[in-house]
């Protein structure tokens, strides 16, 4: 049931129990529990359609160039030219069923928010309580919380005993929140700011509270998430949008073509049956039909290769995405901090110190003191870490000094104590030192401890605490705060085997915050090298965001910063407008997430998101690319995401972008390759149709070239290993095409190339004899001569070798454009030496093997044709280098 959640935090809780019709004393009947959940349905998420196996197999299929490629094997069919048929519908499976493969794994954000859920709710009806099935709750119900349960809806808080809840998975909290049913807010304020409710999914970690349902099922925080996952449309990629393009222009070159043929053979008078095979040739030739297939491979080639470096990624096209990022958004908890509390600062005896320089032998008492007032628990043995995390990192503090919470509660135990509550802001424990000595510690809030104070111990000299102790005490707390540090003072006194909150002995102050992560700031300075701006969205408060964004490097300036209740002020396109200058985020809402998101794309930005938590997953959704942590990520964000890192580490993102960029340059100088080979094949074709000579190649020959002998080398181009200063240049535009900076040249002049030196060789026959006959060369005497089959076939094995050949020598030009192919070291890449002696053998074959021979109309030949062929076929080669010098010079 949906209610506007947004009344209750500033109603009480009388008032909520009346709008809700229900009393807390007695909960709502059974009978209207019974009529509600009818009437509203049950406390549950609504079920997201999946996709079945054949929508799957059918959403890889969806590609222009996948269109032209079916209509060419259609074509093929009908004229019978079977094997052509069956090579390209291969080819078109084959993309398929990589790309299935690779995405098999099932949309699953809405099942891990199921999951999330609790399953049962203690709720009070017809007064009494009772354990019922979480899904059978209403708006109304009346829910008793104890620590270790899981909040089963959204719940106006009534009564609340020292609660606290652990709210980091949904607002980024990096500390348990505690409540107070009292809390009545005077407006709008942020999710994490609502200390009189308790939300669907987080845990209880402390205390016990009851409260009034306000929201089920998809009206709850959790369910608006689940509906924003829902609802985020999927967004083509820069490169799908790109070879989306590409494969359109192809499909309009192809039918350009081929109305072109056909207007030159009516002219010529041609056989119409013979000029439609040649235009499927032409159609063929136009068509890079190992491009799909050779893109699908290097990118899942590249997401093999980024498991190396801690990196799983769910969905293909990401790996490319990845490498144009220029705006790095990442959640601060767990990412670029250790989701752990953690003391870094101690004042005791007048000095302040690193917890580095806590020394035991020295402060021991102080150690000790914060040590045994805490109710947390570390078993390395059993792996087992239970409480607070305040507390907790008090006893990693002890852990650095060698000091174990469960030896000092063997040497001192426990007699008595006074648990922490709200209104004391303090927490009491006693010891026993000896059967006849007791020693009680007290630790809690700075004014509330020193309020409790008489003396204060420095080195174990014991004296009256003075106004000017406090001011210091004081002062020095207020610069730990200033450093967005969370403090806790300790006190202590002996004699009582009670515990007692008077006439305490001040010890210290420690101050903890949840630290970065050591590699964070190496990985922002980077980026800001690789012009890629690193942004701070958190749910934690202003100063601790800017605090922690200051020390990594993310932001030097207040003014940087803006909180979820400033943005609540802002339309989208005010944020739009002030987003450039911003860097950090604080006190954010999911809603506010996926705004930040959307105001630095607007800017023509490709935004990544990173995050590990429930509240995370719509902007991971909205990003061009999510990236979800492996460990600490629930499975709501792991859904949600593109990517993940299995380390959890923040500069993993960084090897990931080098590899995307990587990709994306190996794929484009791939598909440039792929084109001016094509190029090539129509200028071939083209040519001589137009002149009015046979046609120099045949269809099996093109599909045979771009389908093995140019695949090959392009998927080792696919796999080049990056440049040492890709990273030292800003992100390519977004909006670039594959043929800018020199790309449509590139690809023109070397198709030119391959073309002219391909025409040469099939003229070579036909002329050699002419000029041998003394006859003049023409069409009509060229033609003359090819009408002898087997001259024929020669020369169109003359023709098919060295197209072959050729496009081999032209694939090492590509590699790495802009470097010398004599000042590149070849062994980095091992796979293209395979594939250029591979290719070649192939095509030794084809030409050699008299089955072969047969199955392509081809021709043996000499070893001194294949030597004079070689040499030709190194043209484009030399041209790559002649053609690098004149941009050097």
């Amino acid at each position: 049931m949906t209610t506007n959640i947004n009344m209750f935090e500033k109603e009480t809780a009388e008032a909520t129990a009346e709008a809700l019709d229900t009393s807390v004393a007695e909960g709502l009947s059974v009978a209207a529990a019974r009529q509600r959940l009818a009437e509203n349905g049950k406390n549950v998420f609504e079920e997201q359609k999946k996709k079945t196996v054949l929508q799957s197999f059918l959403s890889q299929l969806n590609d222009p160039m996948i269109f032209i490629l079916m209509a060419a094997a259609v074509i093929s069919a009908i004229l019978r030219e079977y094997t052509d048929a069956v090579i390209i519908v291969a080819i078109i499976l084959l993309n398929a069923i990589i790309g299935m493969i690779q995405e098999s794994k099932a949309e699953k954000s809405l099942e891990a928010l199921k999951k999330l859920s609790s399953p049962v709710a203690l709720v009070r009806r017809d007064g009494l309580i009772s354990e019922i099935a979480a899904e059978e709750l209403v708006v109304g119900d009346v829910v008793i919380l104890e620590a270790g349960r899981i909040v089963p809806a959204d719940i106006r808080l009534t009564e609340t005993i020292n609660l606290k809840i652990e709210e980091s998975a949904l607002t980024g909290e990096s500390v348990p929140v505690e409540k107070d049913a009292a809390f009545v807010a005077d407006s709008d304020i942020g999710i994490g700011d609502r200390v009189n409710m308790a939300y669907l999914s987080t845990g209880v970690s402390y205390g016990r509270g009851e409260g009034i349902v306000v929201a089920t099922g998809m009206g709850t925080e959790m369910g608006k998430i689940a509906k924003m996952i829902s609802e985020t449309k999927e967004e083509m990629t820069p490169l799908q949008r790109k070879l989306a393009g590409l494969g359109k222009i192809l499909g309009i070159l192809a039918i350009i073509i081929c109305a072109a043929l056909f207007g030159i053979a009516l002219l010529q008078g041609r056989d119409m049956f013979d000029m439609l095979l040649t235009a499927i040739s032409l159609a063929v030739a136009a068509i890079p039909e190992g491009l799909p297939a050779v893109v699908t491979i290097v990118l899942a080639l590249g997401v093999q290769r980024m498991v190396r470096v801690h990196t799983i990624v769910r969905k293909l096209p990401a790996v490319e995405t990845l490498g144009s990022v220029s705006v790095v958004c990442s959640d601060k908890t767990g990412t670029l901090t250790q989701n752990k509390m953690t003391v870094t600062k101690v004042y005791t005896s007048g000095r302040l110190l690193s917890v580095d320089e806590l020394n035991y032998d020295r402060d021991k008492r102080f150690a000790d003191g914060f040590i045994l007032c805490t109710d947390a628990e570390i078993d390395r043995e059993r792996e087992l870490v239970i409480g607070d995390p305040t507390e907790l990192a008090l006893l990693y503090m002890g852990e650095k000094v060698g000091v174990a919470k469960r030896d000092l509660d063997l040497a001192m135990p426990r007699v008595d104590e006074l648990a922490f509550d709200s209104d004391r802001k303090m927490m009491t424990t006693v010891h026993r030192l000896d059967d006849i000595n007791t020693i009680s510690f007290t630790k809690g809030a700075m004014d509330n401890i020193l309020e409790c104070c008489d003396n204060i111990d420095e080195d174990g000299d014991i004296r009256p605490i003075t106004a000017a102790d406090k001011e210091t005490v004081t002062s020095i707390a207020s610069s730990m705060a200033g450093d967005a540090l969370r403090v806790l003072a300790l006190a202590y006194r002996t004699g009582d085997k009670t515990a007692s909150e008077e006439h305490l002995i001040f010890l210290g102050l420690v101050g903890m915050i949840d630290p970065p992560r050591p590699e964070a700031p190496g990985a922002v300075r980077e980026f800001r090298e690789a012009a890629v701006t690193t942004v701070m969205i958190t749910g934690d408060h202003r100063d601790t965001a800017f605090a922690i964004a200051k020390e990594i490097g993310i932001a030097d300036s207040p003014e940087q910063c803006v909180s979820g209740t400033e943005l609540d002020a802002m339309t989208q396109e005010e944020l739009n407008a002030v987003v450039p200058k911003l860097r950090v985020f604080a006190r954010v809402s999911p809603q506010h997430k996926v705004m930040i998101v959307k105001a630095f794309k607007s800017h023509g930005h490709i935004v990544s998101m990173t995050g590990d938590g429930v509240n995370d997953a719509p902007s991971l959704k909205a990003a061009d690319i999510g990236v979800a942590m492996g460990i600490t990520g629930t499975d709501v964000s792991k859904g949600a995401a593109d990517m993940i890192l299995t380390d959890d580490n923040f500069a993993t993102i960084r090897l990931a972008i080098r590899e995307g960029r990587n990709i994306y340059n190996n794929i484009r100088e791939t598909v440039l390759f792929l084109l001016s080979s094509n190029l090539g094949e129509i200028i071939t074709m083209f040519g001589a149709i137009l002149v009015g000579l046979l046609s120099p190649l045949r269809a099996i020959h093109i599909l045979w070239i771009n389908l093995i002998t140019d695949s090959l080398p392009a998927l080792a181009l696919g796999v080049d290993p990056p440049e040492d200063d890709i990273m030292k240049h800003p992100p390519r535009d977004a909006k670039e095409g594959i043929f800018a900076r020199g790309g449509m040249a590139v690809t023109v002049l070397f198709g030119a190339i391959i073309g002219c030196v391909t025409l040469a060789a099939f003229l070579y026959v036909p002329i050699s004899i002419l000029l041998q006959q003394g006859l003049p060369i023409s069409p009509s005497g060229i033609n003359a001569v090819l009408a002898d089959e087997y001259l024929y076939a020669r020369a169109q094995t003359f023709a098919f070798t060295t197209l072959a050949i050729s496009q081999l020598f032209n694939a090492i030009g590509f590699k790495k454009l802009n470097k010398s192919v004599f000042k590149t070291n070849h062994l980095e890449n091992k796979m293209m030496i395979a594939a250029f002696a591979l290719g070649f053998l192939l095509q030794v074959a084809v030409t050699e093997i008299p089955f072969l021979n047969e199955v392509f109309s081809t021709t043996q030949l000499s070893l001194k044709e294949w030597a004079c062929i070689t040499v030709v076929c190194t043209i484009p080669l030399w041209c790559h280098e002649l053609l690098r010098l004149i941009r050097k010079k």
